[in-house]
């Protein structure tokens, strides 16, 4: 489980990295003369690292000097190796220096080789309950690869797990010391058992195991040259192993506490890159020049920028620089210079415009482009009609553009940020665009910190952190009947509203990014957020088939109930009336019928909303009972079993929902056009409704749900003993409270005993009263409040945790997930009763609710990568709270279930076990 307090140590392979570095990267000098290609690259990739990845602890390993203490044990152990070239030697002690500006702790220790130090320092890490990521690609880590700790591919981005290790060696890291003993490594020197190379040694571990087995079993294999080199060679093979072994006991020199990440000191950094002419990095990280080496020449290099990292000539704009001074963009030329500019900045905001809302349906009119505060672009594609501003502006062939983009979108050196990029993802590569990487989304950058405390949309944002109004859309295409399609507004209006979009999404991400990790809120959008826009964009561009026809069958019969239904209406009503009309229902149930407890509203009427109603069907009163059972069917009539067939896409014949990822203050996702999380999950209708949902041909659906996470939640943050024991042991969960309760056996149990005990359960986290616990059990609200006060007393860890957590609330304004995601609850200190009331119940819940969305979202990231590591082609669909909705084929049905049953259930540690129902059908009722 990750808290603020575990560690997440990053540990960075510096002497490997400097050797890649000075071998991938051109020549370049500082302004004094001195190589630094590699001191160059090891600056960018640190400051990649400590911009896009999460983690709590950060330090640099370095090799101290060449003789170690494998060179006592063999003597001619990397005793080949050839000298530094001669450009590269006085780059080792400037990335030190560089490791320093960024106040990073550099580590190395005499004798020992870094591989060593990482090792040593990983074992601390993971024994104290944390993980660890290397940043490294050399294969002789990849031997610490397991659970809690990874590698990360510097130059390629790619995390290497257990399945890169399989890949490279054949056999799982476990095994990697025993294979590399036998196949030895005359780079190093280490010698090896002769004859025998990687396939081979992979399938000899395959057959015994083990190192010791093989070579014990040598004398029994059949006569052949390499069973005389396992006997002959045995005793070089176990010296092998000794050399490859890295050593977990190593010292660590800096205790593993002071190796927690802390603010970079600007005042140091940015003078020692100005001096190594590091320019353009301090545009991207937004360091302003000192003037320390003005007169002193540019780093040289012959390679184009994108490959060498040139620096921008154009000073870095202040904050405030003034909005409005925007390009358009109408010719191939001016477009590449704006994009060699882009990848010159290392960073750039992008944005489109659009014909409609839907990115699945709308078409691309424009794309703006930002490189710096106040410097910005826009690029218009599909203006049309007598309103353009000029005859004379000829725009480009959308082809065109998306060809002179593609470069930097997918430029793995650059940055592209944008405000809710799955929605401009969607859009651009329904265009033609490649998939851009990498990205940073400063909506979910600001929902990561402050979900619940303030709407996260670009307008709202850009007034609370830059106090800029940007110009309204309403203002350029105007409102109402005179609305016109952002197509039509003239290109010169366009070019100051859309270019502005991508200038505030800049200055935006500049002022929320370093905000990320003095919040705690690094490692939820690194791990968490950022990682779903790709995912969530592939669930909405797959979709799910549904059955027209059923759906027009549903639609009939839920009319004829709800005509059945309106005539015991009447009859009850005594006169015939409008059902749907609230003013007529009002004056049936308070002005004919006389029934106490109406209320009537500022316009007079009375009110007859579901809580009236359900008021009054609790006393026993049939006909708003009635009308309840009625307004039910009519929403599930018009909001699914009409609306769905209106909303099959004609081109995939499937249903597409949006997936909404910054509106809940828990950290929900929520969806719409279709809303799927309102179907009622436990009536026949729900079901009915359901049953529409479709496998195509060949395939079904596949539900994975967990089950009762909130309660285990519950259990886990409250640390209930007897809850606890009930999730270990498997039991009923309900039956054990109620017993628990009531002081009654389990078995032979009652079973409205079970469900009061239900009710309460599932009420105590959403903070239920008396009134509302005996309205669901119809039960006095005074007995209702007995059997709340005898729960609390069997489980006072619940009562103290809920107000352990809304003294959280009011004295920070939110509360925390087990996860560290922050809830906000603005009301929590407000001066209405009411509001207030409402907020103590939200910081209860928050914790819970908000715990479960990050288990569920841990999960949806993991799960593609796993499915493609096992070689399956299903599907993810939907997500709809705690479960995940798969269209897999057939005969793999079972394989996926197994897969993400694992998946899912490992998502988070916690004191009590995580349990998830799975269930196939060819439609979604038969498979939840």
């Amino acid at each position: 489980m990750h808290t603020d307090a575990q560690v997440r140590l990053i540990l960075v392979d510096g002497s490997g990295f400097i050797f890649r570095a000075f071998h991938a990267l051109p020549p370049m000098t500082s302004p004094d003369g001195t190589p630094v290609n590699a001191v160059f690259g090891f600056t960018n990739m640190l400051a990649r690292l400590l911009r896009e990845h999460a983690g709590t602890h950060l330090a640099v390993i370095f090799d101290a000097g060449r003789h170690t203490f494998r060179n006592d044990l063999y003597d001619q152990y990397k005793a080949h190796r050839p000298e530094p070239p001669e450009d590269l030697r006085p780059q080792f002690a400037l990335v030190r220096d560089a490791t320093a500006a960024f106040s990073v702790p550099a580590i190395e220790e005499a004798g020992w080789e870094a591989d060593d130090l990482i090792a040593a320092y990983a074992r601390k890490a993971t024994d104290a309950g944390g993980t660890c990521t290397i940043i490294s690609s050399d294969k002789d880590l990849m031997q610490l690869v397991r659970p809690g700790v990874q590698m990360m591919d510097p130059i390629k981005q790619k995390p290497i797990g257990e399945a890169e290790v399989r890949a490279k060696f054949g056999v799982a890291p476990a095994q990697v010391i025993d294979v590399q003993a036998l196949i030895g490594d005359p780079v190093d020197n280490v010698p090896g058992v002769p004859g025998i190379g990687p396939k081979t040694a992979a399938t000899l571990m395959e057959e015994y195991g083990s190192l010791d087995a093989i070579l014990d079993a040598a004398a029994g294999m059949k006569a052949s040259k390499r069973r005389d080199n396992l006997i002959a060679h045995a005793d070089m093979a176990r010296l092998s192993r000794q050399l490859v072994t890295l050593r977990e006991d190593a010292p660590c020199p800096v205790p593993l506490s002071d190796l927690a990440c802390c603010d970079v000191d600007q005042a140091r950094l940015g003078p020692w890159l100005e001096e190594m002419g590091f320019r353009s990095l301090m545009q991207r990280i937004g360091l302003p020049a000192t003037g320390t080496a003005a007169k002193r020449r540019a780093p040289t290099a012959p390679a184009p920028a994108a490959v060498s990292g040139e620096p921008v000539t154009a000073p870095l704009a202040a904050p405030d620089a003034p909005y409005g001074e925007y390009e358009t963009v109408t010719d191939a030329d001016t477009l590449r210079a704006w994009v060699a500019e882009a990848q010159a900045a290392g960073v750039c905001a992008v944005d489109t415009e659009t014909d409609g809302l839907d990115p699945l349906r709308a078409g691309l009119v424009g794309i703006s482009l930002a490189t710096r505060p106040g410097r910005a672009c826009y690029i218009p594609l599909a203006h049309e009609g007598d309103l353009m501003d000029s005859a004379s502006i000829t725009q480009m062939d959308v082809a065109v553009v998306l060809e002179c983009l593609s470069g930097l979108l997918v430029d793995p050196s650059v940055l592209k940020v944008f405000q809710n990029a799955k929605f401009d993802l969607e859009v651009l590569v329904r265009a033609g665009a490649p998939q851009p990487t990498p990205i940073d989304d400063t909506m979910l950058i600001s929902y990561a910190q402050f979900a619940g405390k303030h709407t996260q949309g670009m307008d709202e944002l850009s007034r609370l952190y830059l106090d800029h109004t940007p110009i309204p859309y309403d203002e350029v295409t105007g409102t109402g009947r005179n609305r016109i399609p952002f197509a039509r507004v003239d290109i010169a209006r366009a070019t100051t509203y859309a270019a502005e979009d991508a200038d505030v999404t800049l200055r935006l991400w500049q002022v929320l990014r370093p905000l990320l990790r003095p919040n705690k809120a690094l490692a939820l959008y690194e791990e968490l957020e950022r990682p779903l826009v790709e995912i969530l964009a592939d669930m909405e561009r797959v979709g799910i088939a549904v059955d027209a026809n059923d759906l027009r069958a549903m639609s009939v019969e839920f009319a004829g109930r709800m005509a059945t239904i309106e005539a015991r209406i009447h009859t009850l009503a005594g006169r015939e009336f409008n059902v749907g009309s609230p003013k007529q229902l009002g004056e049936i149930l308070f002005d004919e019928m006389g029934l106490a407890g109406g209320k009537r509203m500022k316009s007079g009427a009375w009110g007859t909303d579901s809580s009236v109603l359900q008021d009054l069907a609790d006393k026993g009163h049939d006909l708003p009972a009635e009308v309840l059972a009625w307004r039910q069917l009519a929403k599930l009539k018009s909001t699914y079993a009409d609306a769905l067939v209106n909303q099959v896409d004609p081109e995939t014949g499937r249903v597409h929902t949006s997936f909404q990822m910054a509106v809940t203050t828990t950290g929900r996702l929520s969806s719409n056009d279709p809303n799927l999380q309102n179907i009622p999950v436990r009536t026949e209708e729900g079901g009915r409704i359901r049953r529409a949902f479709i496998a195509p041909a060949g395939h079904v659906l596949l539900s994975a749900d967990y089950s009762q996470i909130e309660l285990r939640l519950l259990a886990h943050v409250a640390d209930i003993p007897a809850l606890k024991e009930a999730f270990a042991l498997g039991q009923d969960i309900h039956a054990r409270t109620a017993s628990e309760v009531f002081n009654i056996p389990i078995e032979g149990m009652d079973p409205l005993t079970r469900r009061r005990a239900k009710a309460i359960n599932f009420g105590i986290i959403y903070g239920i009263s008396a009134f509302g616990l005996g309205r669901q059990l119809g039960i006095p609200p005074g007995e209702a409040r007995g059997y709340i006060d005898a729960y609390f007393a069997r489980y006072p860890g619940i009562r103290d945790y809920m107000e352990r957590t809304r003294d959280e609330a009011r004295a920070n304004g939110y509360v925390v997930t087990p996860f560290g995601r922050r809830c906000w609850v603005p009301e929590i200190n407000g001066r209405n009763a009411a509001r207030r009331n409402y907020a103590e119940r939200q910081a209860i819940n928050a914790p819970l609710q908000g715990g479960a969305a990050d288990i569920i979202k841990r999960a949806m990231v993991r799960i593609p990568h796993e499915m493609r590591e096992a070689g399956l082609d299903g599907r993810m669909l939907l997500q709809v709270h705690d479960e995940l909705l798969f269209e897999v084929r057939h005969e793999e049905a079972d394989r996926l279930a197994a897969l993400v049953k694992q998946v899912m259930e490992s998502a988070a540690t916690l004191s009590v076990p995580l349990v998830v129902e799975t269930g196939t059908g060819t439609n979604w009722a038969d498979a939840h």
